[in-house]
């Protein structure tokens, strides 16, 4: 087993009228909010799947299922924590995490410094180790629509 793994993490979700909009942990002022069986929060759902992936202990959906009632509604900050939880109990810590998500409106950018500092004291990581980037689509695809929100993430792990 190497010291050093990488994982990736990709998610999507449904962009409606009358749901709250959670980005990274914070709740963006919006008309539209993102549709889940949890909060919807793409950017963590993201960065679960890429160190979960990068430990090799399986995805989000493996050990959060959307079929257990007791994840209906759970804020993602719960399932970053554990996500965290269990790396650590496989002896790994976070090196980096590198984030996009793209979303034609609201603009993320000016949400970045709290989005980073909600995340790093989630995690237990410093701020400088989370990079939160934003991109439209440019009106292209079902982001650009609005219809929609998705995110990537890579993530660097290391054994300690």
């Amino acid at each position: 087993m190497s010291n050093f793994r990488i994982g990736f993490g990709y998610d999507v979700h449904q962009l409606q009228p009358d749901y709250d909009f959670w980005l990274g942990g914070i709740k963006l002022e919006h008309h539209l909010g993102a549709v889940g069986h949890s909060d919807a929060d793409v950017l963590i759902h993201v960065i679960c799947d890429a160190l979960l992936g990068a430990a090799n202990i399986r995805d989000i959906g493996y050990h959060f299922s959307d079929k257990d009632p007791k994840y209906k509604g759970i804020d993602s900050k719960i399932l970053l924590k554990e996500v965290m939880r269990l790396l650590r109990e496989e002896g790994y810590e976070v090196g980096n995490i590198d984030t996009t998500v793209c979303l034609q409106e609201p603009k993320v950018n000016p949400h970045i410094p709290a989005i980073k500092a909600c995340l790093s004291e989630v995690m237990d990581v410093a701020e400088d180790d989370i990079s939160i980037k934003a991109t439209t689509t440019e009106r292209l695809g079902f982001v650009g629509r609005e219809e929609g929100v998705s995110a990537y993430c890579v993530a660097l792990i290391y054994k300690v």
